[in-house]
């Protein structure tokens, strides 16, 4: 059966975006950017909520026109040959989006997860990473934790899910400032 993988990268306050929706915090040193493209090597499919897929579609297509820096350069062209899936009630269908996934969330995940192929990557996001959580459809989570405070925004989680346990898989410090803590569903 295939995997759900969770990557967020948060501040050490535990948001994902700040209190204006900015998401120009993160710092993708070259350890890091290997981490996260060995996630996507894992994978044959990208997920995403809507919210974190506006600011995918709005980059990733020209992505080189707009910065020349190495991870940009390695993961623009396997972004865009990667098949899609949006999670969203109301996204119209767009070139990028392989599917949209609508309605019972979880008859639609656990069909992806029993398909053929590789891991499912789910990046960012926190109202659909809280429900696939509390669903128990998530199987492990890449949780990047960057030396800023940001005082307000997205919380990591959205409210929604009941407590759930997890199990320590490992964390490392990369580029001498980014804590990755990886959990697994128990």
């Amino acid at each position: 059966m295939r995997k759900i993988i969770h990557w967020v990268h948060a501040s050490v306050d535990g948001y994902i975006d700040g209190p204006k929706g900015e998401f120009d915090w993160p710092v993708m040193g070259d350890e890091l950017s290997a981490y996260s493209e060995t996630l996507a090597d894992r994978s044959d499919t990208f997920l995403y909520g809507r919210g974190v897929w506006e600011g995918m579609v709005a980059f990733w297509p020209d992505a080189e026109s707009m910065s020349d820096h190495p991870h940009v350069l390695a993961f623009a062209p396997r972004w865009r040959a990667t098949p899609k899936i949006v999670f969203s009630a109301s996204l119209p269908a767009d070139r990028w989006t392989q599917r949209i996934v609508r309605g019972d969330l979880a008859a639609q995940v656990a069909e992806l997860k029993a398909g053929p192929g590789t891991d499912l990557l789910l990046t960012g996001g926190s109202g659909l990473a809280a429900a696939l959580t509390g669903l128990g459809l998530i199987d492990e989570y890449h949780i990047a934790v960057h030396p800023v405070v940001l005082g307000g925004g997205r919380p990591l989680f959205a409210s929604g899910p009941d407590r759930r346990a997890l199990r320590f898989a490992g964390s490392r410090v990369l580029d001498g400032q980014v804590v990755v803590t990886r959990y697994d569903r128990a």
